[in-house]
């Protein structure tokens, strides 16, 4: 067979792949679309540098500039008007010609692709574990992930910006990773920090001393208060019965139901006492913690021995 046709029949092949692809995510309600290289913005990188020619692996490009519609997540071609461009490249490596190197942009440990999509769908078509890219690197506090939505990069960014606004990872260098599942949720940690600090700040024993710092703030609220909420969650075997949500979700909801506590018995009740009663009355069914686990485990978010 002549190289040109058997390119065309490789890419009639990749596409009728990728119509089952679509077809297997849409019955298990997950994403099965390249991610924009616009939505990298959500992580508000701080500047980019070029690490030059390398060699990448294939399977951590998860992206496109400006292609991510004309492919799917595995890089499948989906658009016929432009099966000519795949197998103009799928004839030149048969013919044993040299492709030259893609360009790309590398966030975290994936990979965006500014030029040579098609060769990444050819490669990825063909079982090629790497391919010569030249590489630009953008620096984020927060890396993405390849399963990470639109939802999860403004997460991520937000985090990014907390993190700049409290300097935690230098305040608490090793610090648990604080990661919402809903956007709009760091604002509420930062109102916790400045509560911490007007109340440290009117202690008896501060009379007379200078003002606690922001700094000083940020480090007692998270190992006073953040750090003893998610102790109590690994103590008392909370986590589980709260499938698909974060240690930071729990503990905004875990200080809300304690303030509420504290308003109806008149006293502080203490994070544990509200960590076990939360546990108690607002963990959902059984019913409804096994569905959930059920489509984790189906897209691959959670551990099937957790």
């Amino acid at each position: 067979m002549r190289p040109t046709d058997q390119a065309r029949h490789e890419v009639e092949r990749a596409r009728f792949a990728g119509d089952v692809r679509d077809l297997l995510a849409i019955l298990r309600r997950e994403p099965n679309e390249l991610l924009p290289f616009d939505w990298v913005r959500h992580l508000a990188p701080q500047g980019e540098h070029s690490l030059g020619l390398q060699t990448i692996p294939v399977e951590q490009i998860i992206g496109s500039v400006d292609r991510y519609r004309e492919f799917d997540r595995h890089y499948l071609p989906k658009e016929r008007h432009l099966d000519e461009r795949w197998i103009g490249v799928r004839s030149a490596q048969l013919q044993g010609k040299e492709l030259p190197p893609i360009q790309v942009y590398k966030v975290g440990d994936v990979y965006f692709v500014k030029d040579g999509n098609h060769r990444v769908s050819v490669a990825r078509r063909q079982g090629q574990k790497f391919i010569d890219a030249h590489v630009i690197e953008l620096d984020v506090t927060v890396p993405p992930d390849e399963h990470d939505t639109l939802r999860d990069l403004i997460i991520k960014g937000e985090y990014a910006r907390f993190l700049h606004q409290t300097n935690l990872d230098r305040v608490v260098p090793g610090h648990r990773e604080i990661l919402f599942t809903t956007p709009g949720r760091y604002d509420r940690l930062l109102d916790h920090i400045r509560t911490r600090q007007y109340f440290l700040d009117r202690k008896p024993e501060r009379a007379g001393l200078p003002p606690v710092t922001w700094e000083e703030a940020v480090e007692s609220w998270y190992r006073r208060l953040y750090l003893r909420v998610v102790e109590n969650l690994e103590k008392h075997d909370v986590m589980s019965r709260f499938p698909g949500r974060t240690e930071a979700d729990l503990y905004l909801w875990i200080m809300d139901h304690r303030y509420f506590l504290t308003g109806k018995y008149g006293h502080d009740v203490g994070s544990e006492a509200a960590t076990r009663d939360f546990r108690a009355h607002h963990a959902p069914p059984l019913y409804k913690r096994v569905g959930q686990r059920m489509k984790l485990l189906l897209r691959g978010q959670l551990d099937p021995a957790t």
